[in-house]
């Protein structure tokens, strides 16, 4: 029952994600790197602050270590990024990371990174999985932890210094220093706090962090910043006349924002600001890369600067192979995951978070100020997301009607093109588009329409709830 989805395997702790299965994964990557002839350049584990996670990093490790691999595990719980920083300094050929990310509570999972610190795309992805169901009932062999430690298959290491040091060598950090900038940090009880803390100390931002306290059940809240998990943060930024607060989710790949005023800013608006921050103000040449499901304003922003935006399916492997192709400046996504050209080519939001400080450092302007001026130049586009929980029965219905009879409800904008890249996105004639596609790390629908008014991103919307009957 292991399958890789757009953003690592996620299972229900207890149903598909059990020691079995993580030591099968394990073997497999094993397996696989035997065939491949890498073993020799061994392999890096870290972990989040989910239930389990460490335990999970720690089964997988003795199987690699009985299968004679040296594996660097991390001592303890640390951002995706660390992991991905790691592979691509050190030149592993694979890393894994124990986390299910922005998923609720009840899930764990594993994200596995390639040669260059790359998301596994759905090559690597499919042969793991292949070398998982040959397994089929073999005996999965493992050595005694601390065994493992003292021979030296298993290495304990905490590389979090040299993955700090890479984001302030490349962040400006003169410029806000000169500043004095007041910040509050929500890292949702996940495992961004030291990073993100440690670089905004050394700049003399004055730092205040709310929901730092390790919490398995994420204060019962889901880990993913978004306007209605991040309350509190705002509040907080208004109570305390802070610059901007600053929220990532569990595993730190992915980023949230308050402005100046307590608004929640949506990524869409973040991966825009910080493209039109890069090329006019730092001077980088080059394309942006967005996923079917963020907005098009990045292609106005883009157009403006003589450059392109290029479009690909949702998961983030395909935005760092576009980026790599093209030699892209940015590459983002409508759930806040961003990379820049000449980090790491996974999303981090440590890093985000870093330079939009810099950003509001340098330019000497509110947050607000600078979004407003923005869509004073570009326009403004507006998103209706809605996600829809759907039984196994009513999701066949669903995939039958939009991706193989490939049914339209009637809708009220006339249409310039369809496409079936990821799910099916309609792009109307007005400017504006919908995409309904089925979630690759959850039981759900998702419909997304961005339009230059909100009431008719949610009109889009409903004709498709009535035509569903969802």
């Amino acid at each position: 029952m292991i399958k890789f989805g757009t953003g690592g395997w996620r299972a229900v702790i207890g149903e598909d994600f059990t020691k079995a299965n993580i030591q099968k994964l394990a073997k497999a990557l094993a397996l696989k790197m035997k065939d491949e002839g890498v073993t020799e350049k061994g392999m890096v584990i870290g972990y989040d602050r989910r239930f389990l996670s460490k335990e999970a990093m720690q089964w997988a490790g003795v199987v690699f270590a009985a299968e004679g691999i040296q594996t660097w595990l991390v001592n303890r719980s640390s951002p995706t990024p660390l992991i991905i920083y790691y592979v691509m300094k050190h030149e592993l050929p694979y890393g894994m990371m124990v986390t299910a990310s922005h998923n609720p509570a009840i899930y764990n999972g594993v994200k596995v990174f390639t040669h260059g610190g790359r998301d596994a795309d759905e090559l690597q992805t499919r042969e793991i999985e292949n070398y998982i169901r040959e397994l089929d009932d073999t005996k999965i062999e493992e050595i005694d932890y601390e065994t493992a430690v003292n021979s030296g298959l298993i290495l304990e290491i905490n590389p979090i210094n040299e993955y700090i040091d890479s984001i302030m060598n490349i962040i400006d950090l003169q410029a806000i220093r000169e500043k004095g900038l007041r910040i509050a940090l929500d890292p949702m009880y996940g495992v961004s706090e030291t990073s993100l803390k440690t670089i905004l100390l050394t700049a003399r931002c004055d730092v205040s962090t709310i929901h730092d306290r390790h919490d398995t059940l994420f204060g019962g809240k889901l880990p993913s910043p978004s306007a209605a998990t991040l309350k509190s943060l705002q509040n907080y930024v208004i109570d305390y006349n802070c610059d901007i607060g600053i929220a990532t989710d569990g595993d730190a790949d992915r980023i949230g924002v308050i402005d100046d005023m307590g608004h929640f800013l949506h990524p869409n608006d973040i991966v825009v600001l910080l493209y039109y921050y890069l090329v006019k103000y730092k001077g980088m040449k080059g394309a942006a890369v967005r996923n079917i499901a963020t907005t098009h304003m990045l292609d106005r922003v883009a157009e403006s600067f003589g450059q392109k935006c290029y479009e690909v399916p949702v998961g983030f492997k395909y935005i760092s192979a576009k980026m790599a192709e093209t030699n892209a400046v940015i590459g983002g996504e409508s759930s806040g995951g961003l990379t820049v050209r000449g980090h790491i080519p996974g999303k981090d939001g440590i890093y985000a978070a870093s330079l939009l400080i810099e950003m509001i450092a340098v330019l000497g302007k509110k947050l607000s100020q600078i979004l407003n001026e923005l869509k004073e130049t570009y326009g403004n586009l507006t998103m209706e997301e809605r996600d829809y929980p759907l039984s196994e029965q009513v999701r066949d219905r669903v995939y039958q009607l939009l991706l193989v009879d490939k049914l339209l409800p009637k809708l009220p904008f006339e249409i310039e093109k369809i496409s079936y890249l990821d799910g099916c996105k309609i792009y109307f004639q007005c400017g504006g588009w919908v995409i309904t596609r089925f979630s690759g790390t959850e039981p759900l629908l998702r419909i997304f329409c961005e339009m230059p008014k909100a009431q008719d991103a949610k009109l889009v919307c409903e004709s498709y709830e009535t035509f569903l009957e969802i």
